[in-house]
């Protein structure tokens, strides 16, 4: 999960993610929010890191309809032998027009990406369980 061939295929909306060193990439996403399909300009950075139970991922991006900030604190636990259980907390800011189209449809949103990221990470471990 912090090899960043796998986070760009897993990330929602990602289009390129660059090294900058230091587990720290620029990254180029597109976020669909209502009808409107904005591309950002921003970083994703692997942070905090305990490996293998846990690490930080933050993602921060600009557009010409504002920003998004977010972090997801990720912990990791062994469940037998060829499974591994992951919870997770986060939070997401918004600013500049993006944030007027309303609480709920921020939260729907957030929501949604955060599954798309967790199908997405499983698709990539476990092929056949995403089918």
């Amino acid at each position: 999960m912090l090899d960043p061939e796998v986070l760009a295929r897993t990330l929602p909306g990602c289009e390129s993610l660059e090294s900058l060193g230091d587990n720290q990439y620029k990254m180029r996403m597109k976020l669909a929010l209502a009808s409107v399909q904005r591309l950002f300009d921003g970083k994703v950075s692997l942070e905090d890191q305990q490996p293998p139970s846990s690490y930080r991922l933050r993602v921060s991006g600009t557009g010409k309809i504002g920003f998004v900030n977010g972090s997801g604190q990720l912990k990791l636990e062994p469940c037998g032998d060829s499974e591994t259980v992951v919870s997770y907390e986060g939070e997401v800011k918004v600013g500049g027009m993006i944030a007027a189209v309303g609480q709920r449809l921020l939260d729907m949103t957030s929501k949604m990406m955060t599954k798309r990221f967790f199908l997405a990470l499983v698709a990539e471990f476990n092929p056949v369980a995403s089918d």
